[in-house]
């Protein structure tokens, strides 16, 4: 996609929405990095509806740790791989009481410390907490960034640097919002929305059907 065209695809999503944002639930860092966690494999509707009633008990490190490993599992039971993920919560809360005073760090290397933390959940947390212009290539946004041709590559981490590149520094910050929910919600995998795509012109494969 030529450099015009990826200033004009990212104003148009600007426009239609200019403060986007995660649509997991969250009042804290600390809330983010546990749904962010909880996300994996799963939907964020399923994270929201299990959070909304586990966040009242337990929103901080010391409060997931008084509720310990099997009462977690009961809250967050309906989420995929909730096992792993109850035991890799419980042992980063550990870790943020005895190596950060409770806090959740702001550098990707004690991020990716942390049990259940990969790139992808560190650069949300990094992008969504911290303000930090960092790209999560999820499924979503592999997907646009190939269809669309903002930026091709064969594995997550080739399109992520691509499109630290390739986006224009003004919608740096905000590009990963934008591109998770155009591929949400209008160029989906199975059966992508074209006629009510704002940027089906400058796409890749709008152009290949002849938008």
């Amino acid at each position: 996609m030529k450099a015009e065209d990826r200033t004009e695809f990212f104003r148009r999503l600007k426009a239609i929405d200019p403060h986007p944002t995660t649509e997991l639930e969250y009042r804290s860092t600390f809330e983010l990095l546990v749904a962010v966690i909880l996300s994996a494999q799963a939907t964020d509707v399923s994270v929201n509806l299990a959070t909304r009633r586990l966040f009242k008990l337990a929103n901080t490190p010391q409060a997931m740790l008084d509720l310990g490993e099997d009462g977690l599992k009961a809250y967050i039971r309906t989420i995929g791989l909730f096992n792993s993920k109850a035991k890799n919560i419980i042992t980063a809360c550990k870790i943020l009481k005895e190596k950060h005073a409770g806090e959740v760090p702001s550098t990707r290397d004690a991020l990716e410390s942390l049990p259940g933390v990969g790139r992808k959940t560190a650069n949300v947390v990094l992008n969504t907490a911290f303000g930090q212009p960092k790209l999560a290539v999820d499924t979503h946004i592999f997907r646009v960034a190939n269809r669309t041709g903002l930026a091709l590559g064969k594995g997550p981490l080739i399109v992520e640097r691509k499109l630290l590149k390739s986006v224009p520094r003004q919608y740096l910050q905000d590009a990963h919002h934008w591109l998770i929910l155009h591929g949400r919600y209008i160029c989906k995998a199975r059966k992508p929305n074209c006629p009510e795509c704002i940027v089906r012109d400058l796409c890749r494969t709008g152009k290949q059907k002849g938008y």
